[in-house]
C-alpha cells in the first residue's frame, strides 16, 4: 500500500450535469480535498469514496464528519452522506443472539484457547462470523 497518493476526478463527457473537480491528495490517514481549487475544511469529512463505472462521470462522496458548510462546483459527482450509526443495527444483531446458543458455539470452536479471556474471545470471533453470515 502506497503511503501518499494523489487522485484527481474530472471528466468531461457529460458537460450538461453539475459536475466538479476534485482533488484529493492522502497521506498516511489524512487528507487534504480540493473542490473546484478550494481547499476543504480538514474537520468538514472524515471520510471520501471514489468510483467510477464506464460510460458515467467519476462520483465522489463525502461523508461529513458533524458539519460541512462548503460551496461545490465543478467536473466531478459530488454527493455528501453521513455515514450511519452502527449501534442500533449492532443492538438488533446482539438481541436476536441465544445466549446458551453462542455459549455452545464458541464452546465447540476448535480455535478455542486454554488462556485467560479464550472464552470471550472464541465468543466474538463466533459473532462476528455470524454477523458475515457464516
Amino acid at each position: 500500500m502506497l503511503s501518499d497518493s494523489s487522485v484527481s476526478v474530472e471528466s468531461m463527457d457529460h458537460i450538461d450535469e453539475k459536475l466538479h473537480s476534485v482533488r484529493i491528495t492522502a497521506r498516511g490517514p489524512k487528507a487534504a480535498i480540493e473542490i473546484d481549487g478550494r481547499r476543504v475544511d480538514p474537520g468538514a469529512f472524515k471520510g471520501y469514496a471514489i468510483s467510477h463505472q464506464e460510460g458515467e462521470p467519476p462520483q465522489v462522496v463525502l461523508y461529513t464528519g458533524g458539519y460541512a458548510e462548503t460551496v461545490f462546483e465543478g467536473l466531478a459527482r459530488v454527493a455528501v452522506a453521513d455515514a450511519s450509526d452502527p449501534g442500533p443495527a449492532a443492538v438488533a444483531f446482539l438481541t436476536a443472539i441465544d445466549a446458551e446458543e453462542l455459549e455452545r458455539a464458541a464452546l465447540a470452536r476448535p480455535d478455542l484457547g486454554t488462556g485467560p479471556r479464550s472464552l470471550t474471545e472464541a465468543m466474538l470471533t463466533q459473532l462476528q462470523e455470524w454477523a458475515r453470515g457464516h
